[in-house]
């Protein structure tokens, strides 16, 4: 296989822009890194990763994730990770391809598969080597780049037979969750999305385990089995994140800290300084500098 992921190394390298990961191919996005990177706290998007070249590790609660070239991670819900470091190796740079999932595009796949049994211990998160099959419907997809005026025809039956392996591979089992929208982790994720939408709100327990459709004793469970941290840190992350990119702006930290919710400054700036290692005055200026860096990861 490690032919098939030179190609499509090359391939990433000949379209990548430092500037951004979009690509013109709807959901899929490219990355290429050159140099060994410093760890760096941020949040996970959802999706999927493929990783051509290179190494990253993750740090998602207290579990230290690292894969490699040929190995495949994906989540379907928003992690927050304190530690995110990329490799490379000598002057090779990091090369990864990602994919959003497209849960309608999902469901109409497993409605041409064999049922499958309920799996209720499916991960929020899976790490896997990817099958000589996979990487090739998924170099397939990503051979559009090299003919752009082919996308709108070519784009959505490709993306149907990438969704179609890896429904097959180790990540099915979750997949098939987000696109029916059942099992625990669907309901985890109805929450997290209210989260994410409402995080400057006080937090309500009772009405987000209402949500989940839980008990709050089974939605706290739940909740911290799919990312690895209680809700209320969720929460924290989720806010501090937001600050960040205020920050990035022409913000200053009081306002940052109101625009998110915390009704005191002074808290604001120890859990800010917690988190980025830094009180949120000093890492305003380097987030300025370097603005396109910090956006939610998932190549």
């Amino acid at each position: 296989m490690q032919d098939m992921l030179n190609q499509m190394r090359d391939r990433v390298l000949r379209h990548a822009d430092p500037m951004r990961r979009e690509t013109a191919i709807p959901r899929l996005g490219i990355g290429v890194l050159r140099q060994h990177s410093v760890p760096a706290t941020t949040m996970c998007g959802p999706g999927i990763c493929l990783v051509l070249q290179g190494a990253k590790q993750m740090l998602v609660g207290t579990k230290l994730l690292r894969y490699s070239a040929g190995s495949c991670f994906a989540s379907l819900i928003e992690l927050p990770t304190t530690r995110i470091v990329f490799e490379t190796e000598g002057r090779k740079p990091y090369v990864a391809t990602s994919l959003t999932i497209d849960p309608a595009l999902c469901l109409a796949v497993l409605s041409d598969l064999p049922a499958a049994p309920s799996n209720k211990t499916v991960p929020a998160y899976n790490v896997t080597t990817v099958s000589r099959e996979l990487l090739a419907a998924w170099d397939h997809h990503l051979a559009l780049l090299d003919m752009p005026n082919d996308i709108p025809a070519l784009a959505a039956p490709r993306e149907r037979e990438l969704v179609y392996r890896l429904l097959q591979s180790s990540h099915g089992p979750l997949l098939r969750q987000i696109a029916r929208d059942e099992g625990k982790l669907a309901q985890v994720r109805r929450s997290i999305d209210w989260m994410r939408h409402h995080f400057a709100q006080p937090l309500p327990m009772k009405e987000l385990a209402e949500i989940a459709g839980m008990s709050v004793p089974s939605f706290n469970r739940h909740f911290r089995a799919a990312t690895s941290t209680s809700p209320l840190q969720y929460q924290k992350t989720l806010r501090l994140q937001a600050a960040r990119r205020l920050l990035a702006t022409d913000a200053d930290a009081a306002h940052a800290a109101y625009a998110v919710g915390y009704e005191s400054a002074s808290q604001f700036s120890r859990e800010y300084s917690r988190l980025f290692g830094q009180p949120p005055k000093q890492h305003a200026s380097q987030l300025r500098a370097n603005i396109g860096e910090i956006s939610n990861i998932m190549i």
